[in-house]
């Protein structure tokens, strides 16, 4: 069968009215998925009522481990249809271990931009951030973040300034492999 047969199979399989039967597919997908179906989990994450499908959804996003997911799960964060599961997307992020450095510019525009709890999970994708970044980028977002803080809340402005702390020192590899 060919992946993108596969795939379509999946994400139908997905659409199911069984809960069950969409547990038993989310776990396939854990040992033979790909990327593309991230979409469809997603849908899935904000569709259904099902706690233990969003709880299962969640666990599986947390443990990918194809850099090539990275695209993909940076797309579902920023769509405005998935802001309710946005604060569950971005724990994801640092969950996984995957770097996101080259979306450096996007979480620290979420720390200032967005409500704490948001912020906080931003925050925490940065601080387990790993791999080269340009210098240039960081000087970039030491000035956001410069600017940012003149207008912040005490608490933004405590994440703003360990935001500039963390960004100077942002490993070369990941210090604690999961």
């Amino acid at each position: 069968m060919s992946t993108d047969l596969k795939s379509n199979q999946i994400l139908a399989n997905l659409k199911s009215s069984d809960p069950e039967f969409v547990l038993e597919t989310i776990e396939n997908i854990r040992e033979s998925g790909n990327p593309l179906i991230l979409e469809g989990l997603c849908d899935l994450l904000h569709e259904t009522p099902f706690h233990e499908i969003k709880k299962s959804i969640l666990n599986l996003l947390s443990e990918l481990k194809n850099k090539e997911s990275i695209p993909h799960l940076i797309a579902a964060i920023k769509n405005k249809k998935y802001k309710n599961e946005q604060i569950d997307l971005i724990a994801c992020c640092w969950q996984n271990g995957l770097s996101y450095n080259e979306y450096l510019p996007f979480f620290v525009d979420l720390v200032i931009h967005e409500e704490f709890l948001v912020s906080f999970e931003a925050f925490t994708v940065i601080e387990n951030l790993y791999g080269q970044i340009e210098e240039e980028t960081i000087e970039d977002e030491i000035i956001k973040i410069n600017i940012a803080l003149r207008n912040a809340t005490d608490e933004k402005a405590y994440l703003l300034n360990g935001l500039l702390s963390l960004i100077r020192d942002i490993p070369e590899v990941q210090e604690y492999p999961l």
